[in-house]
């Protein structure tokens, strides 16, 4: 599996509307107010012109709605605990686990080769498993970890 920068953004994206836009991973419930793209771009350090396509997608996909005006922005639209995501994944990527550039059950085979078929489809029910269990929600009432790089 690959995760690109557009899935990456999409998710921290969601989060940050999930945590009512403030991006500090409290564990909010997302049922607050309305978060703008600018807001997003900015507590997320992620390009404003970029960030407004991949709304776009999650939009089209049924996670956001968005409300015009002075007063606008972004909303979820079920609440945190019912977004996967594989949810938001597949809305940026469309599909989880790519081989050469194909979705993994068109990955074909033949010869001494044609068992990589069974492997790559369970490498991607694997993906699936984590990635379709594990909700905005659960993210949010994660403990934060700091990931810093160790030096030797």
């Amino acid at each position: 599996m690959y995760v690109s920068a557009r899935s990456d953004y999409a998710l921290r994206a969601m989060l940050a509307v999930a945590a009512g836009g403030d991006g500090d991973g409290d564990g909010g419930s997302g049922g607050g107010g309305l978060v703008k793209a600018a807001s997003l771009a900015e507590v997320q350090d992620i390009p404003l012109s970029f960030l407004q396509g991949i709304l776009l997608d999650l939009r089209r996909a049924g996670l956001l709605h968005s409300h015009r005006g002075a007063d606008g922005g972004y909303a979820l639209t079920r609440p945190a605990g019912e977004i996967t995501v594989g949810d938001v994944l597949r809305a940026v990527g469309g599909t989880l686990t790519t081989v050469r550039g194909l979705p993994a059950e068109r990955a074909g085979y033949h010869g001494v080769a044609a068992g990589l078929t069974d492997v790559w489809l369970a490498v991607h029910g694997a993906i699936a498993t984590v990635v379709d269990s594990t909700t905005l929600a659960n993210l949010l009432t994660r403990p934060s970890t700091d990931h810093a790089p160790t030096t030797s």
